[in-house]
């Protein structure tokens, strides 16, 4: 999905090469590589990655994958000075995305960035701003609108299937475990972790709220209802037809069952209401839950002639 309608700022004939970085190796960032490096005409170049304990085997991977010579930089600035990039994919702790994508357009590079793609609204703002006034192209991981059958389903709630459509649901029926707690400790050797916290608060480092953890820390992520939900909640607005802000939001949470580290709720229900009255709901359980219509990831759309179930792996029902 682009963030901003703009042209790249020079044209690519069907046999040039593009050449890309990947920012940020870790979980989400190793299918970066994975699938950019089955792109015809893609050529990874370097892989930015703050924590050179992962080199080793970002680099095995890169070679199985055949990407043979990948370069390691940990400052993604390095990056962005590089003339011979021309695009980077952006894969690291929320904290980092809109500015990210605010200084590769700046510096003539075009961007996938990973949901959210802002850590607040403003800087949301300021990353469209950004890409229409640079004229780059900026587009954001929203990949279920890419999945056939999501397609297949929001093209039949178009054809009136269930008559008019007056609400929408996302689920996120992730039960986790508790992340425990553990103390503050010196940064372990390898790990640029200034370059990691960016432009997040200064604090001490901790595993806790390291790798993956993250999410659970409002500096760096905002729980599951920006991990999962953004796709849940994209999918729901899709279906609903809306490309407009709602006209109220309304969500509560909280943290429940663990004493632990985490900041963010394990249990969430968020509610958007438009000027016409239709309803998106998302509903975050982190807990030990019922699915509902055998549904524990995916969408539920209710019309006015019937409803339809979605789940993400299988074909709508």
């Amino acid at each position: 999905m682009a963030l901003a309608g703009s042209a790249a700022g020079r044209a690519f004939a069907r046999n040039d090469e593009i050449t890309l970085a990947v920012v940020g190796i870790n979980g989400q960032g190793s299918s970066h590589l994975t699938c950019f490096s089955a792109v015809p005409g893609v050529r990874i170049k370097t892989i930015c990655e703050m924590d050179e304990r992962l080199y080793g085997g970002a680099e095995k991977l890169a070679r199985s994958l055949g990407v043979e010579k990948v370069q390691f930089e940990p400052d993604i600035r390095r990056v962005l000075e590089d003339k011979d990039i021309d695009a980077i994919s952006v894969a690291t702790p929320e904290q980092w995305h809109s500015l990210m994508v605010i200084w590769a357009c700046q510096a003539g590079k075009d961007v996938y960035v990973e949901k959210p793609v802002s850590h607040n609204i403003r800087e949301g703002r300021k990353a469209v701003e950004a890409a229409r006034k640079y004229g780059r192209i900026v587009a954001a991981g929203t990949q279920q609108r890419s999945f056939p059958h999501v397609q297949e389903a929001v093209r039949l709630l178009r054809s009136g299937v269930i008559g008019e459509v007056y609400m929408a649901k996302g689920l996120c029926f992730k039960p986790r475990e508790s992340i425990g707690r553990k103390p503050d400790a010196p940064v372990p050797q390898g790990v640029h972790y200034d370059l990691w916290l960016g432009p997040a608060p200064q604090r001490p480092f901790s595993e806790n709220r390291f790798h993956y953890n993250w999410h659970w820390f409002w500096d760096y992520g905002c729980g599951d209802i920006g991990n999962q939900g953004v796709h849940e909640m994209d999918t729901a607005r899709w279906g609903l037809g809306k490309n407009t802000h709602p006209r109220k939001i309304h969500s509560v949470g909280g943290y429940f069952a663990f004493k632990s580290d985490q900041e963010t709720p394990n249990t969430q229900l968020a509610t958007y209401e438009w000027e016409d009255g239709k309803i998106l709901q998302f509903e975050v359980r982190g807990l030990y839950t019922n699915d509902e219509s055998r549904l524990m990831i995916g969408n539920l759309f209710y019309g006015s002639e019937g409803w339809m179930h979605l789940d993400i792996e299988e074909k709508a029902k």
